[in-house]
């Protein structure tokens, strides 16, 4: 079974149309922080139409050093990613998910592919010419999303006040299952702790 932990700070009572932050602090079961995990807020009220996830950093998934770079990439449902080749082989994108099924064929140095995602999900990746090749596209129909860095924690700015999902997804989760958790959202900051079990 994974070991959950969660921590919440001391919050307020605000209007609807406040907003606050939320950072998450991911750590396995030893107490290691946890890099490249997914978090996601989710408010129960649901999303105002046409609101984004604004992100930034860049949509391209690059082939380098006969790896994906980067590991896990976040974006936004209906988004255009970008699959640079900057090695001097050849490489053969593609994943078999049911979020997104697609092929790149052989391209060489220099050369980049396109695709859309457009459902959201969880996409492996791998390359037929390269099995030690696997990398991760995390599609967000919610505009409230992060990714874990180096110290395990993940900032999630301006999440409507509120009552909300927290999920947390790591691709080395030992359960499978996302971490999900119910939680209040006010207009001071919001410090949330997560500990989840990964595969050895």
């Amino acid at each position: 079974m994974r070991k959950i932990l969660l921590a919440l700070a001391a919050s307020c009572v605000c209007g609807p149309a406040m907003a606050g932050e939320v950072t998450v602090d991911v750590r396995d079961q030893m107490g290691r922080p946890v890099h490249d995990a997914v978090v996601i807020v989710r408010p129960t009220a649901g999303v105002a139409p046409g609101k984004p996830l604004t992100v930034s950093w860049p949509l391209v998934m690059a082939q380098q050093n006969i790896a994906f770079q980067p590991y896990v990439l976040i974006v936004p449902l209906g988004s255009t990613v970008s699959f640079p080749n900057r090695d001097k082989v050849r490489h053969h994108v593609y994943s078999f998910s049911t979020a997104k099924r697609f092929e790149l064929k052989l391209y060489g140095k220099d050369e980049s592919r396109t695709v859309i995602f457009d459902k959201p999900g969880v996409v492996p990746l791998g390359c037929n010419i390269h099995d030690s090749m696997i990398a991760f596209i995390y599609v967000t129909d919610v505009p409230y999303a992060a990714k874990t860095g180096a110290d395990g924690q993940a900032v999630v700015p301006d999440v409507p006040s509120g009552a909300a999902t927290l999920t947390v997804w790591h691709p080395d989760l030992k359960a499978r299952t996302p971490f999900t958790r119910p939680v209040q959202i006010a207009a001071t900051a919001l410090h949330t702790a997560a500990a989840i079990e990964l595969k050895p």
